[in-house]
């Protein structure tokens, strides 16, 4: 497949020190290539970046326009960027120009873009339809329209400004959907709205992801035991990256305070409420190897790609299966292995069970003897794997009569 790519990017592609095409790369390359709608079904960190971006730039090599020719939409800024990122490196060699847009930015940063269009544009769906609400922006010319991460895009809410933005894009011939799971019922929908004869590539289910991830939950009593616990993680689990995740901004904020002044602890936090050049600040350090471990919120489940991530832990049981694929498919990537490990209350059992089963596994029960709390799991299981709750009884409402017996 490399061997057939035109010699500039064959040559970026050798610097870069891809060699042996992925599996993803592979099966969705000619269909691509030969102009075909795609729906694709991928592992996080499988390189479907790079089986996008490679038939998309052989497609629209040399042509001679200043206009906008390639549209790939991001659910989060840190995606954007690391895509934009990857595109720059395999198309250094060509004449091919870049370009990104994305929330947290003034837009008036953002008028080289509007004033000389890229020929390669990605983008957050908010920011875009912003500036196409305005008539800054022309995507009357893109060619091929790129949905990256589909499923968190809808689940983020950004199908009013998904379908807005396509209708911008009246002469696109091609589209293409790229999620980690073809499950969501709302991806079919904008599957069939958007996609035309799709050729559709499944290379994974749920059962068998993350093959090379390790998962484990531990039980813990409460919020001020699981600190104890991800402290004797991080001292004790070698690894290279941490990434913790919480359910909300406030936990991640409390974590982190009570986390940054630990010996040998060196932490970054990236959650929602944080500025673009703060978050830009922590990514940056954590790939300079200056930071070890991130707190963070889903905000950074999808898409981030940071080298030696090796160890996930969940303070937080995530809500959904999906997220929680995730989350844990931070680490494991690119053929290495990975740990991820979940803090489980009582209140989170029956979401970890059924996380279990909607995954079609069984997680390994750790313990940390020195540190072993008194939940230790229900005592009773549903035949579902649901823990059995003790049965309520009834209170009397006040005021109630209560009938005498008669003598």
């Amino acid at each position: 497949m490399f061997n057939d790519l035109d010699e500039r990017l064959a040559t970026a592609l050798n610097d870069a020190g891809f060699t042996t095409p992925t599996q993803v790369q592979s099966q969705t390359f000619e269909p691509a290539l030969d102009g075909r709608d795609l729906l694709v079904s991928a592992e996080t960190g499988s390189g479907k970046t790079c089986a996008y971006l490679l038939p998309t730039f052989e497609r629209v090599l040399d042509q001679d326009t200043h206009s906008i020719l390639v549209l790939v939409l991001v659910p989060t800024r840190e995606l954007a960027q690391q895509v934009l990122k990857q595109a720059k490196l395999l198309g250094r060699l060509t004449s091919l120009k870049f370009g990104h847009i994305g929330g947290g930015t003034d837009i008036k940063k953002q008028e080289e873009i509007i004033h000389n269009p890229p020929h390669f544009l990605v983008a957050t769906p908010g920011r875009l339809s912003e500036l196409l609400a305005r008539d800054l922006l022309d995507l009357g010319e893109v060619e091929t329209l790129i949905l990256d991460e589909a499923d968190r895009l809808l689940d983020m809410g950004f199908s009013n400004e998904i379908m807005a933005i396509v209708q911008h894009c009246s002469r696109r011939q091609q589209t293409q959907l790229y999620s980690a799971s073809l499950a969501n019922k709302s991806l079919k929908g904008l599957a069939n709205e958007l996609l035309t004869d799709p050729e559709v590539i499944t290379l994974n289910k749920l059962s068998d992801q993350h093959s090379l991830i390790k998962q484990e939950i531990i039980f813990a009593d409460d919020n001020a035991h699981k600190v104890k616990l991800v402290n004797w993680l991080l001292k004790n689990e070698e690894h290279q990256h941490c990434l913790i995740f919480c359910n909300s901004k406030q936990q991640v904020d409390r974590l982190y305070g009570l986390l940054y002044y630990q010996d040998d602890i060196s932490i970054g936090i990236l959650h929602g409420d944080r500025d673009q050049k703060q978050r830009n600040y922590v990514m940056g350090k954590i790939r300079r190897h200056e930071l070890k471990i991130i707190v963070a919120t889903d905000i950074a489940a999808r898409g981030i790609d940071i080298e030696g991530m090796d160890l996930v832990i969940n303070f937080e049981m995530p809500r959904t299966g999906e997220i929680y694929t995730h989350r844990i498919g931070r680490t494991g990537r690119a053929g290495h292995s990975g740990l991820a490990i979940s803090l489980i209350s009582a209140p989170e059992y029956n979401l970890m069970s059924s996380i279990e089963r909607f995954l079609k596994q069984k997680f390994e029960r750790r313990k940390i003897k020195e540190l072993e709390g008194h939940y230790k799991g229900p005592k009773k299981l549903k035949s579902s794997g649901k823990a059995v709750g003790s049965k309520k009884k009834k209170v009397k409402k006040k005021g109630s009569k209560v009938k005498s017996k008669k003598n």
